[in-house]
């Protein structure tokens, strides 16, 4: 089954690739990389998902903020690839970001709600390295960032 049968057998809708809104590209193709800039929560209505892990939003809630971060990067790299997923070997690495409280500790079971929506829609493909940062805050004061590199 190809990544877009899978997207649609799942009922999954991609967000529209968001434009950056600084001096720098959302993608950059490097040889036979395809490096992906850190997509920021958004919900599936646009609006930004805001707040600190521990403190605003539970493990969960963040969880579904880095999915969210997954299925953007999954949209910029659709667009990178002129329309067409089966152009992606594989997944190389995520960094995920976590806007959290200085005592949580459970950034990686946030940023799995990434990790986890890229392999199973990518399958063995979609295995990457990757790591679970904590930060003190993020851009816009939103939940979670997650950027990333494939392979083309």
């Amino acid at each position: 089954m190809t990544v877009e049968e899978k997207i649609k057998e799942l009922k999954i809708i991609l967000p529209d690739p968001k434009d950056p809104v600084g001096a720098y590209l959302a993608t950059r193709k490097v040889g036979n990389f395809l490096f992906i800039s850190g997509q920021i929560s958004i919900d599936a209505d646009g609006k930004l998902i805001k707040g600190k892990i521990g403190k605003d939003l539970n493990v969960k809630q963040g969880y579904e903020a880095a999915k969210r971060c997954g299925l953007a990067i999954i949209s910029q790299a659709k667009k990178a690839c002129g329309n067409d997923l089966s152009k992606i070997k594989s997944c190389i690495k995520l960094t995920g970001y976590v806007n959290s409280t200085d005592d949580f500790t459970d950034q990686p079971k946030v940023i799995n709600g990434a990790s986890e929506i890229i392999s199973e829609l990518f399958e063995d493909k979609g295995l990457h390295s990757r790591a679970a940062i904590s930060s003190n805050s993020l851009p816009l004061g939103v939940a979670v960032e997650v950027d990333a590199i494939f392979e083309i």
